[in-house]
């Protein structure tokens, strides 16, 4: 029997399989989404490394959010996450919600971000 890690898992390849095969050469807004945290990357897979990053765990960050699991400290991040960008010259990604349903937090920081610049 599947357990929900072994689906979670499968999910998280077959987006991450469709997204590769969308990118051309694009970077990559990754999300990770824990109980008490959220994070993004921007990472540039044809080299390997990560361009971007923000998380709730940033000092900048705790200091102005009251709690670090709600929408709106997800779309903190998700406009961060995009200033950051854009100081390195990155303006358009593919987003990669890692296996998560596009609801909730994930959603906030992808709506966030696009406010915030980002193109996907």
């Amino acid at each position: 029997m599947n357990t929900s890690k072994k689906l979670f898992e499968r999910r998280k390849a077959r987006v991450r399989t469709a997204l590769k095969n969308v990118a051309n050469g694009k970077m990559r807004l990754s999300v990770f989404r824990s109980g008490k945290h959220i994070y993004a990357q921007i990472i540039d897979d044809v080299k390997g490394v990560t361009v971007a990053c923000a998380s709730t765990l940033d000092k900048e960050v705790r200091t102005s959010l009251k709690k670090t699991s709600t929408v709106e400290a997800a779309s903190f991040i998700g406009k961060l996450v995009a200033e950051r960008a854009a100081k390195t010259g990155v303006s358009e990604v593919v987003f990669d919600r890692g296996g998560y349903i596009y609801h909730g937090r994930v959603k906030a920081l992808a709506d966030a971000a696009r406010e915030a610049g980002l193109k996907f």
